[in-house]
């Protein structure tokens, strides 16, 4: 446990904390964007001395395709220097120590087989297995106790199904012959032998769930179908009680459903969810008496804010993380309500976290974080002074040369305050024109943080070491100002949510010396349906565009996504045929035929959330109506999102050709392409 690795070292204490804000040489590359490296808090010991965590690092182009590595780490608080936790278990993952935290249990997979739990002793030694399901197992929990775990696992596909796939008769029934994910509960004797095996759900899909503290009962969250669509919007919390096995809703939730916890008595269960079914996304904060039924909501009917995570600091406060503008806070509030108290804000140390990792005795708290000039980093706070940067996972990143960035706000056209930020060119020189790129984020329920902005869709600090000017917005419909302002997108899509855009334009323009004649777009899923939009409706503000998963046509989209109840309760609003013309008007296909906008669309082939066919429609229009500059790219494989890594780093060098070429080069639309075989940019080594 004492040996450094290299490209993972950790300080010791506040002596070795690098400044965020280093002199730098060079700006940041494509190729040094791709390597960063991020780290996640996974797992506090029950005493609270040691932490779990893990490492991502991605994979170098010459590497077999894939997504990230990750590694797991161990370390002591607060020093955290790391040891390796799993060696020689490629694939081992999701750790938890069990509550006496003798042990560390695991999922892992030999060779050949399906994931089961396996552990072993906290101080190390060999590797038992505790499970043997024929379909493996998804997740899993120790009960507080007792020698027993609880875990999930799918239905098993019979000896029928399997023969009948063996002779090719293996239709797809679409979303219905799905195979459900169940509850069980397994028990040990002192040997850790199985001695019994309990099935505690059998109705519906089980997604995920938790224990009290007193190993009594089970809170798991149920939807009546396997399906993406009812995670979103239909699950429901309920109890388990492990004694009769009598299940009960408990959860009153309309709509969206967050994470959840018992308090420390287990009288009390905390959750996250939207305020009701048409709002967007997870916003509140409540709590059940768990004896009486009754639920209460802990966020105020003003909240501007949105809750994405709670827990508890003890019986009689709740603790939840909220994004609220561009910064996160942590607050507790009594578990009777009334006013909270702000414990932890970003805006006061520019640090901006996740939901954190803490002792029993709320004075150890571990967070994954980043800022403007940090990708990932754990942090340490002891509920007191600032927190502390306590690894350094991409050291040389304290060298680069990087822009300015800010925090933006602006009024729209109907005087609305839209907050953004803004990352200014490397060598900025004040009164001087910039190229402007805008980056719209996806949902739209989501929102811009001033952190780490640069990623491999929307690189940031890559393009302003370019000398463009670089922009993130807020727009409505966007969380983190309220459940008002999320809901200003609601049953009508591309209206005031895109106006916000244009009227960016117009201030970035008039406040910030950008070149109206050299403005660009890129986005992924709502903000690629951003993107077509501006490259359609309003083609006069962009001269290019990247639209990336995007959508084109709202009236196909909802009969191929894979959020149709989503796509109705939080954003249409209605059904398609009470609002066939609105669709078809907010469709950016609908204003193809007007586009003088160079547009690169590109997505996954196996997109279930946005269907290719998207990407199709609009390429197919413009091409109709002989748009001299579009282009479809395709990736084989590849969902909402690129995962490979092959797939990313032609995302990242194919949409800076295509805004250089257009934007900062201003090469003519109805000139030569930008070209097609790009992998020179790849960093192929091609004597392999």
């Amino acid at each position: 446990m004492k040996k450094l690795f290299p490209g993972i070292l950790l300080t010791l204490g506040l002596l070795l904390i690098i400044p965020d804000h280093a002199a730098g040489q060079d700006p940041l590359t494509p190729e040094e964007l791709l390597s960063l490296k991020s780290v996640s808090a996974v797992q506090l010991s029950p005493n609270g001395n040691e932490i779990i965590y893990s490492v991502s690092s991605p994979r170098g182009p010459n590497e077999k395709p894939g997504g990230a590595s990750r590694q797991y780490f161990r370390a002591s608080i607060p020093h955290l220097i790391p040891g390796p936790l799993f060696e020689n278990l490629e694939g081992a993952g999701s750790p938890a120590y069990s509550p006496d935290g003798n042990y560390i249990g695991f999922l892992y997979a030999k060779k050949g087989e399906p994931r089961q739990v396996w552990m072993m002793k906290a101080s190390g030694g060999e590797i038992k297995q505790l499970t043997n399901e024929p379909s493996g197992i998804s997740q899993f929990k120790w009960q507080p106790g007792k020698r027993g775990i609880a875990y999930l696992t799918r239905e098993i596909t019979t000896d029928r199904e399997n023969e009948l796939k063996k002779r090719g008769y293996d239709f797809i029934f679409y979303e219905e012959n799905l195979k459900n994910s169940h509850l069980y509960l397994a028990s040990y004797d002192e040997d850790w032998k199985q001695t019994r095996v309990w099935k505690l759900t059998h109705e519906g899909n089980t997604w995920d769930f938790v224990f009290n503290r007193q190993g009594t009962q089970l809170a798991a969250s149920i939807s009546p179908k396997n399906l993406i669509d009812h995670r979103y919007m239909f699950r429901r919390i309920h109890l388990i009680d492990l004694k009769s096995g009598e299940l009960s809703q408990v959860s009153q939730n309309e709509g969206k459903l967050g994470n959840y916890a018992f308090s420390p008595d287990g009288r009390h269960l905390a959750y996250a969810a939207a305020l009701n079914i048409n709002d967007s996304q997870v916003s509140q904060a409540y709590v059940v008496n768990l004896a009486s039924g009754s639920v209460s909501k802990l966020t105020p009917p003003d909240f501007k804010g949105h809750v994405s995570w709670v827990n508890w600091k003890d019986n009689e406060q709740v603790l939840y993380l909220a994004g609220e503008g561009v910064y996160p806070t942590l607050s507790t509030v009594p578990v009777t309500g009334g006013e909270r108290t702000i414990i932890l804000n970003a805006a006061d140390n520019g640090i901006i976290f996740g939901s954190p990792l803490f002792s029993p005795d709320f004075k150890h708290f571990i967070f994954s974080a980043s800022t403007p000039a940090d990708r990932s980093n754990l942090y340490y706070w002891d509920g007191k002074s600032e927190l502390k940067k306590v690894t350094r996972l991409n050291p040389w990143l304290e060298e680069k040369l990087l822009g300015k960035q800010e925090v933006i706000r602006y009024k729209a056209r109907d005087g609305v305050e839209i907050e953004g930020i803004l990352i200014h060119p490397v060598n900025h020189e004040t009164g001087k024109s910039y190229p402007l790129i805008v980056y719209v984020h996806g949902g739209p329920e989501s929102h811009e943080t001033n952190g780490w902005k640069s990623r491999y869709s929307t690189p940031g600090q890559v393009m302003a070491g370019k000398g463009y000017l670089v922009l993130y917005l807020n727009y409505r419909a966007s969380t983190g100002y309220g459940v008002d302002f999320a809901m200003e997108g609601f049953m009508d899509p591309a209206g005031k949510e895109f106006d916000d855009i244009a009227d960016a334009i117009e201030w970035a323009v008039r406040d910030k010396n950008a070149d109206p004649e050299r403005v660009g777009m890129a986005g992924g899923s709502y903000g690629g349906y951003a993107s077509a939009w501006l490259a359609t409706y309003y083609t006069r503000y962009v001269k290019a565009v990247c639209m990336f998963v995007g959508i084109s046509n709202s009236i196909s989209k909802r009969g191929t996504t894979d959020i149709a109840y989503e796509e109705l309760y939080v954003h249409s609003g209605k059904k398609l045929e009470e609002q066939w013309q609105l669709d078809l008007e907010r469709s950016p296909i609908y204003w193809a035929h007007q586009s003088k906008t160079a547009t690169l669309i590109y997505g996954g082939a196996a997109d279930t959330r946005v269907h290719p066919s998207q990407s199709f429609e609009l390429y197919r229009r413009m091409k109709m109506n002989d748009h001299p500059a579009v282009r479809l790219v395709q990736y084989p494989g590849e969902g909402h999102g690129n995962r490979k890594q092959v797939g990313q780093i032609d995302v990242l060098h194919r949409q800076m050709e295509w805004l250089d070429w257009y934007v900062k080069d201003q090469n003519p639309l109805d000139g030569p392409l930008p070209r097609l075989d790009i992998s020179d940019k790849y960093g192929l080594d091609w004597n392999l």
